[in-house]
């Protein structure tokens, strides 16, 4: 177990198995690259918490969640980035942005997260199909589930 500094709940320990490295950072992020994947309050989101900067943490979520459809096209120089081998070696989160205006909760299609499972290594993908928005509404994707809209 290691103990970490999360924005959301203090001291808390986490398993090794949580935490993941983000050689290239997020974009905009780029000199952080340590960072644990800890549970929310609220189901089915996570924190992708800093581990360099409690401050710094961010709500992910599963995309296939809100959009059975989705479809991520990543190049395999990017995934070779993350050691990726085959398919089923990757887990696709998205960032999720809550505005303090009370505005529409979005997650950004454009921009996943790519997780390697066995190096414990991610990327942050740029998706070129211009099927997929940085700021997908989930509330009403959510409502529209099924129809081909999201």
């Amino acid at each position: 177990m290691i103990e970490i500094v999360t924005k959301a709940h203090g001291k808390m320990e986490i398993s090794e198995d949580s935490v993941i490295t983000i050689p290239e950072g997020l974009f905009g992020f780029e000199k952080f690259t340590k960072y644990a994947i800890v549970d929310s309050d609220y189901e089915p989101f996570l924190w992708l918490q800093s581990m360099e900067d409690p401050n710094l943490a961010f709500l992910i979520v599963d995309p296939f969640l809100i959009c059975s459809y989705y479809e991520t096209d990543i190049d395999d120089d990017s995934l070779s980035k993350i050691d990726v081998k085959k398919p089923e070696d990757i887990i696709i989160m998205t960032i999720v942005t809550v505005p303090q205006d009370g505005s529409a909760i979005t997650a950004n299609f454009q921009g996943p997260l790519v997780i390697n499972k066995h190096s414990k290594k991610c990327i942050q993908a740029i998706l070129s199909d211009n099927r997929w928005s940085t700021k997908v509404n989930i509330i009403e994707a959510l409502n529209s589930k099924g129809d081909g809209s999201c």
